[in-house]
């Protein structure tokens, strides 16, 4: 079998073996058809389609086709159905839908799903903002179970099974579904089965955000898939350490007992998030990597140990910690990924946001993502980058001792009373106030402080001095800044008016 990866023509069938939406697709494109439909292209490569083929070649241009056409995705066996189904089965869940707007639509569609089984919700507080976005749009009623921070990286990392129960049980409703996040932006694993047992053992469902864990399940140096460790619902970003294209991601269905009222509203969901006209282009690229996450073992024994090469050349070296190295410290992280290389460059004298830019416009180097105090390196599937050229770079642009940068981060303050649900702060009458008047009123928007990136106050709460002084002194740090302020240096925020 020839991985997508492979050096092989892009029309040659090998290409597609074992992935029928890809096949299906390429079978369209190669063959001689008179079109009259949308894109605008019409498929080819003359006419209209002429500047997108000479800049993205004649291959995409014939490959992006609209949906609904038979022997593609019309049909209870289309190739499109047979390609979801290949990959619920290899990532261990029941039923898995392909999504063309990312883990974000994956989010969304959950959050509208899971309303269904009731308006009480307890969710980490680190979670992604497209899942807040959910909870807004689908007016659920959400308690927080705050991640565990570290709090000298200012990092964010899971949460442990003890402190989802305690959430849930000091929750004022029945929480009919808990949402957690594993792995975390540094590659922190959760004990997924454990918070598994106590969530369904209190009656509810439980939904994984595994956005950055999509290869999870492929490998034994590798956690399992979260949906054959007692997970519900999980979101899967594909793009982000597979080979499938960016904004493509998978939505799974777990088996367990909530399996039958979940599908039927998680599909409902999914078709109201969904596009009607899904990129044919990144629903092919999800077929592919799903075939080469089953077939493609050579290649990930390469990219795990080139990782842990780089782990060690970092440890030899001494004066570049790899944070991973210390997950030992917290008892909600119980494994790591081994191909996220989060790394401490405080040595150099410079915040990580700085190293992050110096890396890219003076060395060609791009990093996943920084901190004040860290960057973040990701290995995708099948890859080999060198870190040597990193280190290297890291010692050219370390900076003198007077000249050093020291990470002080303000204490995260607690987070203010809530008032209302985020769905009606989120759609009442608002106003932007200067931040000391918000003090004592109710927030209209979600704020966050990086670091850490938990969010700070969200719609429906109360904004308190403390929460007021940690995101102005958050804001003021070099190389920190705030998501979602009014400004940026957070001196004006909005409000529920009066």
């Amino acid at each position: 079998m020839t991985l997508a990866f492979s050096s092989v023509p892009g029309g040659d069938e090998a290409v597609t073996e074992g992935a029928p939406y890809a096949r299906a697709l390429n079978r369209l494109a190669k063959a001689s058809t008179l079109s009259f439909y949308v894109p605008g292209h019409g498929a080819t490569s003359d006419g209209a389609g002429s500047s997108l083929a000479e800049y993205f070649g004649d291959r995409a241009v014939e490959l992006d086709v609209p949906p609904m056409i038979d022997g593609i995705d019309l049909g209870e066996n289309s190739p499109r159905t047979q390609a979801m189904e290949l990959a619920a089965e290899a990532w261990g869940a029941r039923r898995t839908w392909f999504l063309t707007n990312g883990s974000t639509q994956g989010n969304r569609t959950a959050a509208l799903a899971i309303r269904s089984l009731g308006p009480d919700i307890v969710m980490q507080r680190s979670a992604h903002s497209s899942f807040v976005d959910g909870v807004i749009l689908a007016g659920l009623n959400p308690t927080y179970v705050q991640p565990t921070i570290d709090t000298e990286l200012g990092i964010a990392h899971g949460v442990t099974a003890e402190s989802v129960a305690a959430a849930m049980d000091a929750h004022p409703g029945n929480p009919t579904a808990v949402y957690v996040v594993s792995p975390s932006y540094f590659g922190a694993v959760a004990d997924i089965p454990a918070i598994a047992e106590v969530v369904h053992a209190r009656g509810a469902a439980l939904i994984v955000d595994c956005a950055w864990g999509a290869h999870f399940g492929f490998h034994p140096e590798l956690a399992e898939s979260p949906l054959r460790q007692g997970a519900d619902l999980s979101i899967m970003s594909t793009h982000k350490l597979t080979n499938s294209l960016t904004q493509s991601a998978m939505l799974h269905l777990g088996h367990g007992e909530f399996a039958d009222r979940l599908e039927p509203i998680v599909a409902r969901a999914h078709a109201m998030t969904a596009s009607t006209s899904e990129s044919s282009l990144l629903l092919a690229s999800l077929d592919l990597a799903r075939r080469d996450l089953v077939n493609g073992g050579d290649h990930y024994e390469e990219s795990i140990a080139n990782a842990a090469r780089a782990r060690e050349l970092l440890r030899a070296d001494g004066r570049y910690p790899v944070v991973s190295d210390s997950f030992d410290r917290y008892d909600d992280i119980v494994g790591q990924d081994p191909l996220r290389i989060p790394i401490d460059v405080r040595a150099t004298g410079l915040d990580g946001h700085a190293v992050r830019n110096q890396l890219a416009n003076k060395y060609g180097i791009y990093v996943e993502m920084a901190t004040a105090s860290t960057i973040v390196l990701v290995i995708g599937f099948g890859k080999s980058p060198s870190i040597e050229p990193v280190i290297k770079a890291l010692d050219e642009m370390t900076v003198p001792d007077g000249e050093r940068f020291a990470v002080s981060l303000p204490q995260l303050p607690p987070t203010g009373p809530i008032h209302s649900l985020p769905r009606e702060a989120y759609f009442a009458e608002a106003e932007i106030v200067p931040a000391h008047e918000a003090i004592g009123r109710v927030s209209a928007a979600s704020l966050a402080a990086y670091p850490p990136g938990i969010p700070n106050v969200l719609p429906g709460e109360e904004i308190t001095a403390e929460v007021v002084d940690f995101l102005q002194a958050s804001a003021a740090v070099r190389g920190g800044y705030v998501r979602g302020a009014a400004d940026s240096a957070v001196q004006t925020m909005m409000v529920v008016r009066d």
